[in-house]
């Protein structure tokens, strides 16, 4: 493909490569949409269905079912198509059930289970789509520029999870938020447009690949995670940080607001502020790995993180929630620069043919952690009390930051290539 590299001539220049930049703002647009639906959804089945707790909390687990349920067989259809339409389609798809919202609202027909409905189908595109994109990154960027790649990538990720929240709130309170819900498919049609202008051709996956059973298929993405040390080791790792940042997010609002006393309205923004930390990893990513070295890069991120990880239950109210702005900003900041690193490693280290089974396998996984996480969180949090379990977390985080120093990449500078 030597007409798709000509932007990455020195480091930090790829968004001058015209379908890298494509793909970038595309998939920003589209997470752009994305959190603000997380938002506006719900306020749609509370403000307009009158719906109780247990139904949002219903709602949000229709759209993260996907993640356990069609994973492995994303991965699969990945590796069988051409990525590029398919990411289209995706965006389409959501688009067109997010826009049903408004319009059977406008009919008099909207009801929780045509939100259940909406809240899977997107659900499901977003599984698609993010097994698709981390398997085309590959053929647009050259493997010496993935780290770089991934993190612009995950920078505007974390940047739109953001902003997007907090544009969900101001659309659904200024335009109400059924309609709110319309606009939030602008980002999903503004994606699927900045993709169709990217030129670079994908070839026609191999034919053959096709006559293997889906179950074998599904089988090989696993086994090649579970015999490769490297690999396996990253998906212990990382599903060990999912589990922990999973149960620190279930508790952070109900001890912020109950334990340390803050205001709701001094809750958001501590919550947020703490949540740029995912921005700062993913630009820092590549500067610490060009320095560090990949695999010293995951070392030191991880040590970093579990000290500050034990400022959160140390939290008190008044001048001491700095404790928990600063220990949540850092452990952010450090899970989003180690996926950086991993995310560019498995992209470079697997076949092509493989990755995207490969990359949905390790999302099964690592996703798999997190309701785990929830549940016990609210379990310990019910038992002995928020603060405690936090105390529980914490420590989960100190054995996280521990890993890299006694397995496989104990002793490298980088993280193989091959």
């Amino acid at each position: 493909m030597p007409g798709t590299r000509a932007g990455e001539r020195q480091w930090g220049g790829l968004l001058r490569q015209p379908d890298f930049r494509s793909l970038w703002i595309g998939e920003t647009a589209g997470r752009l949409g994305s959190a603000a639906t997380s938002v506006v959804l719900p306020l749609v089945a509370v403000a307009t269905l009158g719906a109780d707790s247990f139904a949002v909390g219903a709602l949000s687990a229709a759209s993260a079912l996907p993640w356990l349920l069609i994973s492995l067989p994303a991965g699969v259809w990945v590796d069988r198509v051409r990525r590029r339409p398919l990411m289209v389609g995706c965006d389409l798809v959501a688009a067109g059930a997010l826009v049903s919202v408004p319009l059977a609202g406008a009919f008099g027909v909207l009801s929780l289970a045509h939100l259940f409905v909406v809240a899977f189908v997107v659900g499901v595109t977003t599984v698609v789509f993010v097994t698709a994109y981390r398997a085309y990154v590959p053929f647009l960027v050259s493997p010496a520029h993935l780290v770089e790649a991934n993190a612009k990538l995950q920078g505007s990720e974390q940047g739109s999870q953001i902003a997007g929240r907090g544009l969900g709130g101001v659309l659904a309170q200024v335009l109400g938020p059924p309609i709110a819900i319309a606009v939030d498919v602008l980002g999903y049609l503004a994606s699927a447009l900045c993709l169709t202008r990217i030129r670079a051709k994908e070839e026609v996956r191999d034919s053959g690949a096709r006559r293997a059973g889906l179950v074998r298929e599904v089988t090989d993405g696993l086994l090649f995670i579970a015999r490769d040390r490297h690999l396996r080791f990253l998906c212990a790792f990382s599903a060990i940080a999912n589990l922990a940042y999973s149960a620190l997010q279930a508790l952070q609002i109900v001890f912020l607001v109950r334990d340390v006393g803050l205001a709701p309205g001094v809750v958001g923004f501590v919550v947020a502020a703490s949540g740029t930390g995912g921005v700062v990893g993913a630009l820092a990513a590549s500067r610490a790995a060009a320095r560090w070295g990949t695999a010293g890069a995951i070392r030191r991120w991880a040590f970093v993180t579990a000290p500050f990880a034990v400022l959160v239950p140390l939290t008190t109210g008044g001048p001491g929630v700095v404790l928990f702005a600063v220990g949540a900003f850092t452990v952010t900041a450090g899970l989003v620069a180690i996926t950086v690193v991993v995310v560019a490693f498995r992209q470079a280290y697997c076949p092509p043919e493989l990755l995207g089974r490969v990359s949905a396998s390790a999302q099964f996984l690592n996703y798999g952690a997190i309701p785990l996480g929830t549940l016990i969180a609210g379990t310990l949090a019910d038992s002995l009390g928020n603060q405690t379990a936090l105390w529980h977390v914490a420590g989960v985080f100190v054995i996280y930051g521990l890993m890299p120093f006694f397995g496989v990449i104990a002793r490298s500078r980088d993280l193989p290539n091959t």
